[in-house]
């Protein structure tokens, strides 16, 4: 009687509503420390697990969220109410569910009224025996609350607050936070759906409502064919989850070939020197003309004549920051740049011959140093001086997709302080358990991947100036790194 009382959540709900990954949730179910069942967890075990949790404050949740965004370079971003209509949508939704259960409950009763008769019709002692222990069962599960029911109410809150949308055919899950569009929230969960201007004039990110219902919240130009509206489409960029859970059949892109090339004119937004010789350039794209890009690729820069002194400058740079933000684009430029065909473009940068708000063209994105989409292994970055610039972004991605069991990251600098974001490597990995930060000296890296036993079992990815990351790529071959789990980025 009590697993009928309790209540069920989806692994993505649970690790959601406990502030932790859902691969930190999935570990501790194959450890044997919290039972499962057909993906789902019952809130009462979860309230087990995690005796300590204080559901009054949610710390976790809170922590691990600012961490993410303050690290990542973005501003924190205000978390609105869902608008009156979608609260009272989930409300009425959950006052369903809530009257199904109370129906089942009731059914439930009647059934045991008439065991209750059957069983003391019955000659003793076998009657008497089994009629005890249905008094004394039922009389354990409605005495008090279950131990998961505060839990539960969380859980119910949040599902109020934030709906839970999943995607086919691939299966991922993501929430949708206050009345933000479904492709923002698809973009800041890592997912690659596909997607044009991002303001409903061209219709690219359609997408099948397959259950529940979503709703326009932002103004379109585009017209569904009467195909379209019978089965259902909408625009991702355009629309919110309605319902606290909504099931969506969404394009993805699994591949770097599946990204198109695209030309786009970016803003200066600011310029920041992090070291004497490494300067973050931010650039943002118009709200009408996003790039789409895989975490790790790279890109042309370009000064178009007429800016400054007429002449054409251009340099292919990785992009430092995660697709999740597609109109705030990050760079870490070196003034000692190696590559010939950069190198004008950091000195210009350099000589402070760039300003906020010039133009910037944008042309790729290119490369195909990204993360295998399909592995769960665990995570290990090996960042040479500015090779952490692709890390990075494979960092921020593969954290907001919450796919790898951990995540290791090795930057080796030449110089003493080389790291030249320190403080944000280490609150990634004060943040997240299953995040480990080793910044070393170039020549301590060797020895302390010699030491490592987990290579061969984890996806390596390493970045740097191509004269170095060649013969350190085949020591790694030769230390037993799978060829196919290697991913080498000369930069």
């Amino acid at each position: 009687m009590l697993a009928i009382m309790s209540q069920w959540l989806t692994l993505s709900r649970a690790a959601h509503l406990l502030g932790i990954s859902r691969v930190a949730l999935q570990k501790r179910i194959r450890e044997g420390e919290l039972p499962s069942f057909d993906g789902m967890v019952a809130a009462d075990d979860l309230q087990r697990t995690w005796p300590e949790l204080d559901l009054n404050e949610s710390g976790s949740f809170e922590k691990t969220r600012a961490i993410r965004e303050d690290a990542f370079a973005k501003r924190l971003r205000e978390r609105v109410l869902p608008t009156q209509e979608t609260l009272a949508q989930r409300l009425f939704v959950q006052g369903q569910e809530l009257a199904e259960l109370q129906r089942t409950l009731t059914r439930y009763h009647t059934l045991f009224e008439a065991l209750e008769v059957r069983l003391a019709a019955e000659p003793a002692p076998a009657g008497g025996e089994l009629l005890r222990l249905l008094d004394e069962g039922l009389a354990q599960a409605l005495a008090a609350p279950a131990p998961g029911n505060d839990m539960a109410a969380l859980d119910a809150m949040l599902r109020v607050m934030s709906a839970h949308v999943t995607v086919k055919p691939s299966g991922r899950e993501f929430f949708v936070e206050g009345s933000e569009t479904l492709l923002k929230a698809a973009l800041r969960a890592g997912l690659a759906p596909n997607y044009g201007c991002g303001n409903g004039n061209c219709g690219l990110c359609k997408a099948r409502v397959v259950s529940g219902e979503a709703r326009t919240v932002a103004p379109s130009d585009y017209r569904f064919s009467e195909a379209e509206k019978a089965q259902n489409h909408v625009l991702m960029c355009s629309c919110t989850a309605l319902s606290s859970d909504l099931v969506l059949e969404v394009l993805e892109a699994g591949a770097p070939e599946d990204i198109p090339e695209q030309r786009i004119v970016a803003k200066v937004r600011r310029i920041d020197a992090l070291t004497a010789d490494v300067i973050r350039v931010h650039l943002q794209t118009p709200r009408s003309n996003r790039l789409r890009f895989l975490a790790g690729q790279r890109v042309t820069l370009g000064i178009r004549a007429g800016v400054r002194d007429g002449s054409d400058v251009h340099g292919e740079f990785p992009v430092a920051s995660c697709p999740c933000d597609d109109r705030n684009l990050i760079f870490h430029i070196s003034r000692g740049d190696h590559r010939a065909a950069s190198t004008d473009f950091s000195r210009r940068v350099f000589e402070d011959r760039i300003k906020v708000a010039d133009d910037v063209s944008v042309w790729g994105p290119w490369g195909r140093f990204v993360l295998e989409k399909a592995s769960a292994r665990p995570l290990v970055f090996i960042a040479l001086d500015d090779g952490f610039a692709p890390i990075n972004s494979l960092i921020e991605h593969a954290i907001a997709v919450d796919a790898a069991e951990s995540i290791t990251l090795y930057w080796a600098s030449e110089q003493a302080g080389g790291q030249y974001l320190p403080n944000q490597c280490r609150a990634w990995a004060a943040a997240l358990d299953e995040f480990s930060y080793r910044p070393l000296a170039v020549d301590e890296l060797a020895a302390a991947l010699a030491a490592d036993s987990a290579l061969p079992l984890s996806d390596v990815y390493l970045a740097g100036a191509a004269e170095v990351v060649e013969p350190l790529a085949a020591a790694l071959l030769a230390a037993g790194v799978p060829p196919a789990q290697l991913h080498v980025e000369g930069l």
